[in-house]
């Protein structure tokens, strides 16, 4: 008898094992009679997930009798009644969700799809029904108010592409401290009138290597230094009321070598050996690498790292202290997706899925965008449709351009919901640097073109560093020799080019294939370091120009905007990271620096640096409440005749025009000017009681003036219109 049990508790125990006993005789009993006969023995299914040395080997479609089908499903029943049973013997309460019909109702139209899917990868029945369960158990938890979010996402699917969608991103850390006294913060942000907050990495991490938060030791825990797990669902919950939806970071790929499945495999368990990559000797790891390009070449070369406790060398494709995950296993697909559920109910509204290119490992490949990541992927997103439809995915895919399509699925069986907008933020700066739109023109009218379920979240600069992953194909087209280009701008942005204003630093150097990359805030790449060093006046007012007209063209795209911590108020590089050991060999910290709120102070004094560059958000944000930005709006380029402008079309059917007869400037919209004060809006051959509603995006990428043409177009631009510029100008032009 366990130590403090009474006598009378001890007999209602029995008693309660009776009870399930009984059960499982009277259902087994019928089960087997409902069977013809079948066998009663049903072996429970083992996984058969190739071992990591096997990696390349398909597993086969497992064949079930119908029989030991129906022996099976009652087992399940079995299973369920001896719980109910247990629970009100002990005095548990049974799980709500399999009596929520919410739920079964959600689980039963996607089960079959979410089952086919588990299937073609595993074959593993005991898996799946474990997945199922912790997809119940979740729901179960689901607090009341995330349920009702729930119900209202449902109604409002689209709710990420609203017009006034505004986004932030930042470290909990260097804005605020802890992720207590970001709630107290939060007024902070209500003035800015966001509605999504992206936090950096906040999961238990090791210190001080974790590549700022991307090696993650538990990833059902708040990390200790930024608080706990009910601070974040208090902040969560706190940003609801404010209207802000809570996005995080969930990296897929790896965890740290510090974490609890990776102590097990060094501990010589190959239970969990099974949950990485990992081998006795060279032999597979150099099959990999005849494959496999790696990450950092300069600061963690190689694709593979000696474990010297464990005897073995383990996959870790990214740093030596972050272990890639072995997907072949579903315990480790299970455990990850239980994780999501478990964050998805602290209030987390979007996921930011890190790396997502990489999660699935297949030899004789690149072990990039194979077809099972879109596999896992859909099934996430199925899960979340099931247990927590409120929830969004983020995607992050830093790859060739032709290879994001494929992350946002079908219309028929979608996977992300947005991707993060990579290649237009490297176009947006090849076209500063250069002068010339025609590649940010070119990879624009390919996202334009893709169908309507893919969307973008736009920005200039986050905690990454800037790869120059232009479409090589289509330089070449415009006859720019793509290593020579790509040489000239992180040259360009390092100060290194002759008349380049910019200051930054470069990140990952490799000089076998003179690769590189860029770090540096917005306003020191845009050059107002350079200039409040310098004590340039007539640089500064220039390099504003240059900061408002990159966020105002950002602003202006498909998709929504979100702003670098910092950005609003042109924070500068901050140097002293060199000064730190833990921090110095990552350049990337550059631009990761504490948030400045003596600077921030001053937005509110006119005339100062960060009043400026605070008005011209605010214009971001006016501009963005125009009809011309509803989420069914038609958006496409348009030919200027010149190189160095962009025109960018806005045109959306049935909605006000915000203009009178007399050409007067749009109600509500205001862009942004040099000065941070509104742009100016022009109103061409506009007709009072038209239907519907055009406006033009123009947008200088020079530091001289610069003429634009527009020809006409039937139902879109009525008559040829004509713009003069001043260098580094927005101007909206109302049709």
């Amino acid at each position: 008898m366990a130590q403090g049990e009474s006598t009378h508790q001890a007999k209602s125990n029995r008693a309660a094992k009776r009870g399930v006993n009984e059960t499982i005789a009277s259902a087994v009993g019928g089960a087997v009679n409902g069977a013809n006969g079948a066998k009663t023995g049903v072996r429970a299914t083992k996984s058969q997930v190739a071992p990591a040395a096997s990696v390349g080997v398909t597993p086969q479609p497992r064949k079930t009798s119908r029989a030991a089908k129906s022996v099976k499903s009652a087992a399940g029943t079995v299973k369920a009644a001896a719980t109910r049973v247990a629970n009100r013997a002990t005095g548990k309460s049974p799980a709500r969700a399999a009596a929520s019909p919410v739920f079964a109702a959600r689980l039963e139209s996607r089960k079959a799809e979410l089952e086919r899917l588990f299937m073609s990868l595993y074959d593993d029945h005991d898996a799946f029904d474990a997945l199922v369960e912790r997809m119940a158990e979740a729901y179960a938890a689901r607090p009341a108010d995330l349920k009702r979010l729930d119900k209202a996402r449902e109604q409002d699917p689209e709710w990420y592409k609203r017009g006034d969608m505004f986004g932030m991103t930042m470290y909990t850390d260097l804005f605020a401290g802890d992720l207590r006294k970001l709630a107290d913060k939060i007024p902070y942000l209500k003035e800015q009138k966001l509605t999504y907050l992206h936090l950096m990495p906040l999961l238990t991490m090791p210190h001080p290597n974790n590549d700022g938060g991307y090696a993650v030791e538990d990833f059902d825990t708040v990390d200790p230094k930024l608080g706990t797990n009910e601070d974040l669902a208090n902040l969560a919950r706190k940003l609801r009321r404010a209207g802000i939806s809570l996005c995080i970071d969930f990296v897929m790929n790896h965890t740290a070598s510090s974490h609890r499945w990776a102590k097990a495999a060094q501990d010589g368990d190959p239970e969990y050996q099974d949950y990485y990559f990992c081998y006795d000797d060279r032999t597979v790891p150099d099959e990999y690498d005849a494959h496999v390009p790696q990450v950092f070449p300069n600061t963690a070369p190689g694709n593979f790292t000696w474990n010297e406790q464990m005897g073995k060398w383990v996959m870790t494709q990214f740093y030596p202290f972050q272990w890639d995950l072995n997907y072949r296993n579903p315990k480790v697909l299970v455990a990850m997706l239980g994780s999501v559920m478990h964050l998805a109910n602290l209030g987390v509204e979007v996921f930011r899925i890190d790396a997502v290119p990489y999660i699935w490992k297949e030899l004789g490949t690149n072990c990039r965008n194979l077809p099972q990541v879109h596999t896992i992927v859909r099934m996430l997103r199925i899960v979340l449709e099931c247990v927590c439809p409120a929830v969004v995915l983020k995607g992050e895919v830093v790859m060739a351009p032709k290879e994001l399509a494929a992350y946002f699925g079908t219309p028929e069986a979608p996977e992300c919901h947005m991707l993060y907008n990579v290649s237009i933020m490297v176009n947006l700066w090849s076209a500063l640097a250069s002068r010339d739109v025609r590649l940010l023109k070119a990879q624009i009218d390919k996202l334009d073109a893709l169908p309507e379920n893919c969307w973008f979240v736009n920005y200039l600069r986050c905690h990454d560093d800037i790869g120059w992953g232009l479409d090589e194909d289509v330089e070449r087209e415009l006859g720019i020799d793509p290593l020579k280009h790509k040489e000239f701008l992180y040259h360009f942005y390092e100060g290194a080019v002759p008349g380049s204003w910019s200051m930054g630093e470069l990140y990952n150097y490799d000089a076998v294939t003179r690769d590189a990359r860029s770090c540096g805030t917005t306003a020191s790449l845009t050059g107002i370091e350079r200039a409040i060093i310098t004590h340039d006046r007539p640089l500064l007012e220039t390099s504003i120009k240059r900061d408002l007209l990159m966020h105002q063209t950002m602003a202006f795209l498909r998709g929504f905007p979100m702003l670098n911590c910092g950005d609003e108020i042109g924070q500068l590089n901050g140097w002293d990271y060199k000064d730190d050991p833990d921090r110095v060999e990552d350049s990337r910290n550059l631009h990761r620096s504490k948030f400045d709120w003596e600077a921030a102070a001053l937005r509110k004094k006119s005339g100062t640096l960060q009043n400026r560059l605070w008005r011209g958000m605010e214009g971001l944000r006016e501009e963005r409440h125009d009809p011309c930005f509803a989420p069914d709006a038609w958006v496409s380029t348009w030919d200027t005749f010149n190189d160095s402008v962009l025109a960018v079309v806005r045109k959306v059917d049935g909605a006000s025009d915000g203009v009178d007869a007399g050409g007067a400037d749009v109600a509500g919209t205001a862009g942004v000017a040099a000065g941070g004060a509104a742009a100016r809006v022009d109103a061409v051959g506009v007709d009072a009681g038209s239907a519907g509603a055009t406006l033009v995006g123009l947008f200088n990428f020079s530091d001289e003036p610069q003429h634009a043409h527009l020809n006409a177009s039937d139902g879109i631009i009525a008559e040829p219109v004509d713009v003069d510029l001043e260098p580094y100008e927005a101007r909206f032009v109302r049709l």
